[in-house]
C-alpha cells in the first residue's frame, strides 16, 4: 500500500501577487497537488503577515486577493486543504508549547534575526533596535504550522531550509521531552527548476524592488508594463542573445517548449524589441485571461471566499488539529483533575536505557552519537550534510545485530563491539 506525503504550503498575506508569484510558487503547487499519493495543505499565513505589516486594511486585502489567486489558478478546495492560519487557534497554542522547548541558541542564528542584528551593527544601534518578539520568534511559529498537522515535506526556497532544520529541532526535542514520537520531522522540498522571473528592471521580480507585474494587471496595463521591461539597444535587424535576456525569461516561462524555440530562432533572427514585447504580451495576456476572469468574479464575492475558508478550518479542526492539540495537551500535563488517580504514587523508576542523540555543530553539519545508559559514549559519528542522513544511519544501527554491521567510516566505536551490540539489543527488546 503506497503512503501518502502530507505536503504544507504557506502564502503570507502581504501585497498584490504578481507574475512570479504565480509561475514561482502557485502554478507549480497547484500542480503537485493533483499527485494521487499527496494530501496537500494550503494555507494564508496572515499570523506571519503581522511581523512585516501593522496595516489591517492592507491584510485584509491582500489576505482576500491572494485567496481568489489560488481559487482562480485552479486550486480545489473540496480536494485539498484551504484555511486561514488564523482560523485554526490550536497552531497559536502548539507555538507556545514549541517555545517551552525551543533553544534561544537556535533562535539566535535564524537568517531573518541575524540579519536584522548586522544591519543595527552595521548603523551603530543596540543589537535589538527596532527587533520585535515576532520576529525573534517566527521560526517557532512556523514549525508550529508544520507540526501540528505532521507535513512530511514543505516546499520552500533555499532561503528557507534553516527553518524547516528548525521545525525538526524543536519537534524532535519536544519527542524527547515527552518521551514519544508526536511529531513527524519534516523534510525541506526545494525545486531548483522552479522558474525566478526577472521583473521590468532585470533583476528578481520583487514588490521590495518595486519592479514586478501584477498577476491579474488589466490588459491596457500589462502591455504597458512589458513595453516597459529593460532591453539593449540592439535595432531591428540585429541577432539578439536569449541569454541573460529578461524578456525572453518571462516568454520561455509562459511557453510551450516550441514557442521557446521559435521565439529563439526570431532573436537570432534580429526581431525588433517592439516585436519581441508584442508577442510575449499576447502569450501571457491569452494564459491570463481566464484566470483573471474568474478572479474578479471571486473578488465581487468575498463572502463567498470567507465560507471558503472558515469550512476549510472547520474540516480541518475537526480531522486533526482539535484531536491532536488534546494529545498534545496530555502529553504536557495540561489535564482534567478529574481524571486525577486517587492515590498518586510515584512510579517506580524504570532501568535507563541507551539512547542516540543527535545535534548540529557550528561547522553546519549533523552530527549523533549513542550513549550507553549510565552516558558512557559507545558510538560517535562523523559530520553529515543533512539531518536525514543521520536519521537513516541510526536506523540501520537500531537493527543491529552482528559486527560486521558496525564497520562504517561514518561513526567510530569508542568501546568494543560486544557493547555496542548488547546497548542496541536493548533499545530494540524495549521498542518491541
Amino acid at each position: 500500500m503506497r503512503m501518502t506525503t502530507r505536503v504544507l504550503t504557506g502564502i503570507t498575506t502581504s501585497g498584490t501577487p504578481h507574475l512570479g508569484n504565480y509561475v514561482g510558487a502557485v502554478r507549480p503547487a497547484i500542480i503537485a497537488s493533483h499527485a494521487g499519493d499527496t494530501e496537500s495543505f494550503f494555507f494564508l499565513a496572515d499570523l506571519h503577515s503581522l511581523i512585516k505589516a501593522q496595516e489591517p486594511d492592507r491584510t485584509q486585502r491582500s489576505t482576500l486577493e491572494i485567496a481568489a489567486t489560488w481559487l482562480a489558478a485552479g486550486l480545489e478546495p473540496d480536494k485539498v486543504w484551504f484555511y486561514r492560519q488564523s482560523d485554526i487557534p490550536e497552531i497559536s497554542e502548539l507555538t507556545w508549547f514549541l517555545t517551552c522547548v525551543a533553544s534561544k541558541g537556535i533562535l539566535n542564528r535564524a537568517h531573518a534575526y541575524k540579519a536584522a542584528v548586522d544591519k543595527n551593527r552595521a548603523d551603530g544601534e543596540d543589537d535589538d533596535a527596532a527587533v520585535t518578539g515576532g520576529l525573534f520568534m517566527y521560526p517557532v511559529l512556523m514549525a508550529a504550522d508544520i507540526l501540528l498537522f505532521n507535513a512530511h515535506k514543505v516546499p520552500v526556497g533555499r532561503d528557507q531550509v534553516q527553518h524547516i532544520e528548525m521545525a525538526r529541532d524543536f519537534g524532535q526535542r519536544f519527542n524527547h521531552v515527552y518521551g514519544r514520537d508526536y511529531f513527524v520531522l519534516p523534510e525541506a522540498a526545494v525545486d531548483d527548476n522552479v522558474a525566478t522571473l526577472p521583473g521590468l528592471d532585470g533583476r528578481k521580480m520583487s514588490k521590495s524592488y518595486g519592479n514586478t507585474i501584477p498577476l491579474f494587471a488589466k490588459p491596457s496595463e500589462l502591455k504597458k508594463l512589458i513595453f516597459s521591461i529593460l532591453t539593449d539597444s540592439r535595432a531591428p535587424g540585429e541577432p539578439k542573445d536569449t541569454a541573460g535576456s529578461p524578456l525572453f525569461q518571462l516568454y520561455q516561462a509562459f511557453a510551450t517548449p516550441e514557442q521557446t524555440q521559435d521565439f529563439a530562432q526570431a532573436y537570432a533572427d534580429g526581431i525588433g524589441w517592439g516585436d519581441a514585447k508584442q508577442q510575449l504580451f499576447e502569450l501571457v495576456d491569452g494564459q491570463v485571461a481566464p484566470l483573471r476572469e474568474r478572479y474578479e468574479a471571486l473578488i465581487a464575492r468575498p463572502d463567498d471566499i470567507e465560507d471558503i475558508l472558515r469550512d476549510g478550518a472547520a474540516r480541518l479542526r475537526r480531522q486533526y488539529a482539535t484531536p491532536f492539540i488534546g494529545e498534545l495537551r496530555q502529553a504536557v500535563g495540561l489535564r482534567n483533575l478529574a481524571e486525577q488517580k486517587a492515590v498518586a504514587k510515584p512510579a517506580a523508576s524504570k532501568a535507563a536505557l541507551p539512547q542516540f542523540k543527535q545535534y548540529r555543530e557550528k561547522d553546519g553539519r549533523f552530527y549523533f552519537k549513542l550513549l550507553d545508559s549510565d552516558g558512557a559514549l559507545l558510538i560517535q559519528s562523523q559530520g553529515l550534510e543533512t539531518p536525514k542522513l543521520a536519521g537513516e544511519l541510526i536506523a540501520v544501527l537500531k537493527q543491529a545485530e552482528h559486527g560486521d554491521a558496525l564497520q562504517s567510516s561514518e561513526f567510530t566505536l569508542e568501546v568494543e563491539v560486544p557493547r555496542v551490540l548488547q546497548a542496541l539489543a536493548r533499545l530494540r527488546e524495549a521498542a518491541a
